[in-house]
């Protein structure tokens, strides 16, 4: 499988961002991409990096919708599944999201990120309810995706329940700043992601100053066997381009050893309701 990371600024304009992505999707699937990728909100403003002072809904879109839609055109002429990520509403509610479109523009569904924040400049829980849709695995043309959103990707129980899932590559749209955490942990912890899980992992990281924050990029991909494969530029806009070899999953360590010697029989009973210590 050929995965593009898109890795670009947002402007305050929804819909000029999007014609950007659907450019640089383009673009991509020019350059043999069978699976397109973009970072969170990565068509509009990251909004938690300011406290929401009114009702956020009128900044949401239903999924299916506007951008959905214009994606899932592209997606069924060029013939490339799209994983998005988006700020959705459905009612009265709001979340991160990210669609995941197949080859035939078909919309699969779509995964909401669980976890969520409060921290400065990343006041997310003024914008999203807590996902409610679980860790689903979608079955694409070209393989099984998972999609990590964020702060999802700190959770090991997250990740571990993707590749119970049979996913083959988890994405992880993604909005890091410029120092935001130690030097190497976000790889790092892909990385370990990766090995453990036997699954290839792609984060696609935002780009671009913004009023209280500097996206970082350097988005990459890691292999099972938790090598860093790939990686974009640090603040620049561009189109990370990888071949991930699916078929070499089987040989790798978590799906030889890690997960075949799972005993989840003594998970259940350490850490099952009521319990928080192993006994």
């Amino acid at each position: 499988m050929r995965i593009a990371l898109v890795q670009q600024r947002a402007s305050v304009d929804k819909v000029s961002n999007r014609e950007k992505g659907l450019t640089a999707a383009e673009a991509a699937a020019g350059r043999g991409a069978q699976l397109v990728c973009f970072a969170e909100l990565a068509f509009e403003p990251f909004y938690p990096q300011e406290r929401a002072a009114a009702d956020v809904t009128e900044l949401a879109e239903p999924v299916p919708g506007p951008t959905t839609e214009a994606f899932a055109e592209l997606s069924g002429r060029l013939g490339v599944a799209v994983v998005l990520n988006m700020f959705e509403r459905e009612g009265d509610r709001t979340y991160d999201s990210s669609p995941v479109l197949d080859a035939d523009g078909s919309l699969l569904g779509r995964t909401r990120m669980v976890h969520i924040p409060d921290l400065p400049c990343f006041h997310e829980r003024d914008y999203y309810a807590a996902g409610d849709l679980g860790a689903p695995v979608y079955e694409t043309e070209f393989g099984r995706i998972g999609v990590a959103i964020c702060y999802d990707r700190h959770y090991p129980e997250y990740m571990r329940a993707l590749a119970l899932g049979g996913a083959e590559v988890v994405v992880v749209p993604q909005a890091g700043a410029v120092d935001e955490w130690p030097e190497g942990l976000f790889e790092a912890e892909m990385r370990v992601a990766a090995f453990q899980n036997g699954y290839f992992t792609a984060l696609c990281n935002r780009v671009g100053r913004e009023p209280k924050l500097e996206f970082a990029g350097e988005s990459f991909v890691c292999n099972p066997e938790g090598k860093v494969i790939a990686r974009a530029g640090r603040l620049t806009e561009e189109i990370l381009v990888c071949d991930v070899d699916l078929a070499a999953l089987k040989n790798s360590p978590a799906r030889r050893l890690f997960l075949p010697d799972r005993r989840p029989e003594l998970y259940a009973a350490w850490f099952g309701q009521g319990s928080s210590q192993p006994k």
